[in-house]
């Protein structure tokens, strides 16, 4: 059994529940030869739906857009970014779907849509790709392409016309990626251009300096295909040697890789680690290049990552993010789905417990949205909302079928498929999910869609003999693109001697050197359902619970939740003895994770079972007193209060809702950054607000020490990157579990989106004042009894000031959200006040404001800007000032 969970220690404010909710004691019952026929042709008829639409409305596009219909050409649609790179005017879901009509038996469609390629697709097209996203589809594409070729010809009766000219179109792709490998470090630089390469202005590429592990470690199943079937070994000599640059910058100590590196200097710029997205396919062609090259320093090299994973970032069934320099400690506590294709990577390494675990979280989660997120936290809320279509899941429900043969897999697959056409099947396809939990849909549908979904959903249902080759005899690149194994007989250029790894970086006693014969691994199909149980039983709520006895040599009462303390070294022994395991977190908070076999005897399992339990209910009694909002608003120029950012309380220090005026100050950020020591400008921070960073002690310590130095108030900034308020739940800082009433100032709480204004308002003014209250005031309220500033009275607009604001005079509010249409009013304007081109008395705003130091003559050039850039910030502000008023009407 297991549980996990997330909360701040001693109060336990944000605690979370990971709960696999599932019927305990259903046992899979095996699926008749009738009704795996049924599945395997409505899985052919969905392929069909898909692919003629393609074909009938896109073709020759890239991608079909399912909702109008219609192709999507890069250039004449509006741009999405990155996501655009894919796309280079070379039909890409056909070449990326040849191979899927091989598998499913459409051999005279595979033969015309090789005539159609052949005929129609150009690659020399003067346009900037993905060098990964190219490689794995068209490349890929068009060596499977050419592999099921060779191989329906050597059958005698198809394809007999082909002389290898998927294969001479696969060798111009690589030459035109090639360039992108021009760098001292061997890592090819993130985009190419197809006509022009990298060099010169014409390439309209060729200046980044960051790549992503994954797109620079995903190379070498292609490549070095590329180069065996071709006889020219620089494509593989290229691919190897980017591998091993990647393998010679991993952390020595953790042996695990960063998510973005320099591809000049080898630095590691994002150095969270995980097994999602922006590093999966590289751990995938580790252990696949041994698979299918034959070369034993790959498998090598997967096995030192592996275990590094299974110490560091695995948590079954969770794969959380660490980082790379201190992996104890977790860089996120949300995973992205592009991680669901790891339980089919461990069935590949013969790894099958954590992969059947890992699996079941994520079909939980799968039955909770219909699909899985693009990102979801642990306790299965969305993070991301999107779906893609993407196949992972698919891909190692396939596996652990194949590896267990346990019926329920099947079921598995028959609700992907029955979700497929409930929720994302229309009319000219299958569109993308926009947002799982509404249902909205987006005019997408990648090319992956063809290329992986439909193959392993067909082999999912199949018989052998449904296909008309073996597949045993093929590896699946990242792209489910067939490449065959009797390519590590081929002739290829000689490994570089092994120095890139030292001998005593191995222990070759925990090498496995030979890949797992799927066929036995497990016999009996119950030893997948042994493994499913525990999980739910921990959760299933009409499973009885054995009569509880004290153990006689234990000697101490169980601990409760409400007493426990993550500080006290006597409760952390309890939680040992009880298999609960406690993991201090970046942001301050905890996780604890239950293993009912760790517990010293069954009895102490069961205490544990119960205080988990506990810290349910604790925490369902702690949300349901939840605290309101709170509001940082910038009243110094050239915001004026107009600002609004939304803030967390915290359940100490004053109460701002009992404050008339709250409390205003400069901002100032404190050192150290985190406050979890005595501040070292304590004289710069006397008399002004903190700014913290979330993070490495009590968020009652930091207001401790900012109290100690001075400061009349503190804000802490979330130091997660992308957190806002617009997406995520109030968040309220709990105390340390001792008595805080010697905190007296008060401390909010900034997601990083709101805190990153605030700094960025700090970096560009040098002295910015702010308001720390429960609700925004209005600007009658902040520049009561003083001049108001006449840079807001230029576009003002007379409004009836209502009963409940202090002042009398007609005001004009500047067009942004009200919080509370009854008490709060954002940046009114008094009339009476003079039209001044700069604010008097400095007080109001700072002594330290930036002065125009151009002649006289240009001061409307300069207001004009301040005044646009001003409504620039507004137009992303509005929408932090709407989720204000949104989160103060619901609670």
């Amino acid at each position: 059994m297991w549980t996990v969970f997330w909360f701040h220690p001693a109060t336990m404010s944000t605690l979370l529940l990971l709960l696999l909710l599932s019927n305990l004691c259903r046992l899979g019952q095996s699926m008749s030869r009738e009704e795996k026929l049924k599945l395997r042709n409505q899985v052919v008829e969905m392929f069909d739906h898909a692919y003629s639409n393609y074909m009938d409305h896109a073709y020759p596009a890239d991608e079909l857009m399912p909702l109008t219909c219609r192709g999507r050409v890069r250039g004449l649609e509006p741009s999405r970014g990155d996501v655009d790179d894919a796309l280079g005017k070379f039909s890409l879901t056909l070449i990326d779907t040849l191979d899927t009509l091989v598998l499913l038996n459409k051999t005279t469609e595979f033969e015309e849509a090789v005539r159609r390629v052949l005929t129609d697709v150009r690659l020399d097209n003067d346009i900037v790709v993905s060098v990964f996203e190219t490689n794995i589809r068209v490349l890929g594409g068009l060596l499977g392409g050419h592999s099921m070729a060779v191989m329906l010809k050597d059958t005698g009766y198809h394809m007999q016309w082909y002389q290898d000219e998927l294969l001479h179109m696969a060798k111009d792709v690589g030459l035109r990626l090639l360039p992108a490998f021009n760098t001292s470090s061997g890592l090819p630089y993130p985009r190419v251009n197809l006509k022009h390469g990298i060099r010169g202005p014409e390439s309209r590429t060729g200046t980044e300096t960051d790549t992503c592990t994954a797109c620079a470690g995903t190379i070498i199943l292609e490549f070095a295909a590329l180069s065996r079937f071709t006889g020219d070994p620089v494509f593989e000599v290229h691919a190897r040697r980017a591998l091993d640059f990647l393998w010679e910058k991993r952390q020595r100590n953790s042996n695990l890789v960063g998510t973005t590196i320099n591809i000049h200097s080898g630095e590691w710029v994002r150095r969270d680690s995980g097994v999602g997205a922006g590093i999966d396919s590289y751990y995938e062609y580790l252990l696949k290049a041994y698979i299918l090259l034959g070369d034993d320093l790959f498998l090598q090299r997967f096995n030192i990552h592996y275990a590094s994973i299974m110490k560091y970032i695995s948590q079954p069934p969770l794969l959380l993010d660490v980082h790379i320099h201190k992996p104890l400690l977790p860089a996120r506590t949300w995973m992205d789905s592009l991680l669901a294709f790891f339980p089919g990577l461990q069935v590949l390494k013969g790894d099958i417990r954590p992969a059947i675990e890992t699996h079941e979280m994520l079909y939980q989660v799968t039955k909770k949205h219909n699909f899985l997120p693009e990102a979801f936290t642990t306790d299965f809320r969305v993070h991301w909302a999107q779906h893609p279509l993407r196949p992972e899941f698919a891909e190692s429900t396939y596996f652990l079928y194949k590896a267990t043969k346990d019926p329920y897999y099947l079921e598995v697959g028959r609700t992907v498929l029955d979700n497929l056409n409930r929720f994302a099947r229309v009319p000219c396809g299958f569109a993308a999910m926009k947002d799982v939990r509404t249902g909205s849909h987006e005019d997408r549908m990648d090319s992956f869609f063809l290329a992986e979904m439909f193959k392993y959903l067909f082999l999912l249902f199949a018989e052998e003999e449904d296909l008309t080759f073996n597949v045993e005899d093929y590896i699946f690149t990242t792209e489910a693109h067939l490449l065959p194994l009797s390519l590590s007989t081929a002739p290829h250029a000689p490994s570089p001697p092994a120095n890139t790894t030292s001998e005593e970086e191995l222990d070759d006693s925990n090498f496995d050197w030979t890949c797992p014969n799927t066929r036995l691994l497990f016999p009996d199909p119950a030893f997948p359902r042994n493994l499913r149980d525990p999980i739910r039983s921990a959760v299933d709520k009409s499973c009885p619970r054995p009569a509880i006895h004290r153990e006689p040599g234990m000697g101490r009462p169980p601990l409760r939740a409400q007493d426990f303390m993550a500080n006290n070294p006597d409760h952390l022994e309890l939680l040992r003895r009880m298999g609960v395991s406690l993991i201090h977190l970046k942001d301050g908070r905890v996780q604890l994770v239950q293993h009912a076999t760790q517990a010293v005897s069954a009895v102490a399992a069961e205490d544990g079972m119960r205080f988990m339990q506990e810290m349910m209910e604790l925490s369902s009694q702690q949300q349901k007193e939840q605290l309101p909002p709170r509001a940082v608003q910038i009243v110094s120029h050239p915001f004026f209060g107009r600002v609004v950012l939304t803030s967390g309380p915290a359940q100490f220090g004053t109460d701002l809702s009992k404050s008339i005026t709250g409390v205003r100050g400069f901002v100032t950020v404190a050192e150290p950054y985190s406050g979890c020591a005595e501040l070292s400008n304590a004289a710069f921070v006397q008399g002004r607000i903190a700014l913290l960073q979330r993070g490495q002690c009590m968020f009652a310590e930091k207001a401790r020490h900012i109290m100690k130095a001075g400061a009349i108030g503190g804000i802490v900034i979330d130091d997660n990157e992308g957190s806002s308020s617009d997406t995520a739940p109030l968040f309220q800082m709990a105390g340390d579990g001792r008595n805080t009433d010697d905190v007296t100032l008060p401390l909010l709480f900034l997601f990083y989106k709101e805190g990153n204004i605030l700094l960025e308002a700090l970096k560009e003014y040098r002295e910015v004042e702010v308001l720390l209250s429960d609700k925004a005031r209005d600007r009658a309220s902040i520049f009561k009894g003083k001049p108001l500033p006449g840079i807001l009275l230029e576009s003002r607009m007379d409004v009836q000031e209502e009963k409940e604001d202090c002042s009398t005079d007609q005001t004009s509010p500047v067009p942004a959200a009200t919080l509370d249409q009854s008490h709060v009013r954002t940046m009114e304007q008094d009339e009476s006040a003079p039209h001044n081109e700069e604010v008097t008395p400095e007080e109001d705003v700072g002594p330290a404001i930036k002065r125009n130091p151009e002649p006289e003559e240009e001061p409307e050039v300069d207001k004009d800007s301040s005044r646009k850039s001003v409504e620039a910030m507004m137009a992303d502000w509005r929408e932090d000032l709407e989720a204000f008023q949104q989160m103060e009407d619901e609670l």
